[in-house]
């Protein structure tokens, strides 16, 4: 059974058909690449998927279950997470904090927890940033963990959302254009967290992408098998 299966899937927008019958399956710890120009719909299929829109035609299946009808958080639970092709960050908060943010949906504490400092509260609490800063570790971050958003480079603020999506523990993990906006060199180191990540996690991740070099680069074939 795959892991996540799209079935005859359409959405219009009034009178636009954004996607016209879109079939999809990933199997679990695979690597797919969604490849179009820009404007192709290729954003808004995980929009679909993520339950930001809800398909005018089609299913979705995730793990044999219908998403269809489920909000954005309900589906993020179940194990699907995502970045955006445009940053959500917040300028006020650190890198840290976006991060254990994220986590906060595995509290087992309650407010009384929370209001009193129990002991409980702190080990979760002090488990939680432990987590944070090894997926700011992971992705290249862990020196930036204490800086605002705003201050840290561009390609920096896309691995701050790549390490925050990662801290809901997905079983798929979907990048929206992941290297928008990124020189060579910036791509490249890219390519390489991308690669750690599904290694060292295991999980399957679906990725956007409009530059056919980035997908079909020898370097990134050599460790997936990209579709």
């Amino acid at each position: 059974m795959a892991l996540l299966k799209v079935t005859d899937m359409s959405h219009d927008f009034g009178g636009l058909r954004a996607v016209n019958n879109y079939h999809l399956e990933i199997e679990s710890g695979e690597i797919c690449g969604l490849i179009g120009p820009n404007g192709a719909g290729k954003t808004t299929i995980f929009n679909l998927i993520t339950g930001i829109h809800r398909p005018t035609e089609g299913a979705i299946l995730f793990e044999g279950q219908s998403i269809v009808g489920l909000q954005p958080y309900e589906i993020a639970a179940r194990g699907i997470s995502r970045t955006f092709q445009n940053l959500r960050l917040w300028r006020h908060m650190t890198v840290l904090d976006h991060v254990k943010m994220a986590r906060y949906s595995k509290l087992g504490y309650g407010l009384v927890g929370a209001l009193f400092g129990s002991g409980r509260c702190r080990r979760q609490e002090a488990a939680i940033e432990e987590k944070a800063r090894g997926l700011l570790d992971m992705v290249g971050n862990g020196r930036f963990a204490q800086q605002m958003v705003p201050n840290i480079p561009y390609s920096a603020q896309r691995r701050v959302e790549m390490a925050r999506a990662l801290a809901t523990e997905p079983k798929i993990l979907l990048l929206d254009e992941p290297t928008a906006g990124m020189n060579p060199e910036e791509l490249a180191q890219m390519m390489r967290i991308i690669r750690t990540v599904h290694r060292t996690l295991g999980l399957a991740i679906f990725l956007i992408e409009h530059r056919l070099k980035m997908v079909m680069e020898r370097r990134w074939c050599d460790a997936v098998d990209g579709k």
